[in-house]
């Protein structure tokens, strides 16, 4: 009897071995698999990102054309006021030098009224 429970305990203990193996097997399998999946995720996650980018980069190229050439336009009218500014600045030039100076030289004391 003896030899028969030793043959039947070393039957279960080959067998515990057997399905620890499995055990273990199936660990180092999902323990793969979920680093396959997370990787696979993170190109997935890249790929959305990048397509995202290039989809804004081309809406804002599409947009900001409009206002590059309405800001060229403004800049365009900006200057040539300054232009009309400073051409008639100079116009006025002589004669605004000349009053400043007739006023300086030619002095006109006028008494105070007491009141």
């Amino acid at each position: 009897m003896s030899a028969q429970n030793s043959a039947g305990i070393q039957t279960l203990l080959d067998s515990e071995r057997e399905a620890s193996k499995i055990v273990q097997k199936a660990r180092e399998f999902r323990t793969k698999r979920v680093r396959e999946a997370r990787d696979e995720a993170k190109k997935e996650i890249e790929a959305y990102r990048q397509s995202k980018d290039d989809e804004f980069k081309k809406f804002e190229s599409e947009h900001t054309q409009g206002n590059k050439q309405a800001e060229d336009e403004a800049n365009k009218e900006a200057d040539a006021k300054i232009q009309e500014i400073q051409a008639a600045g100079k116009k006025g030039q002589a004669k605004v030098v000349e009053d400043l100076l007739k006023a300086v030289f030619e002095v006109k004391p006028v008494v105070p009224d007491r009141a």
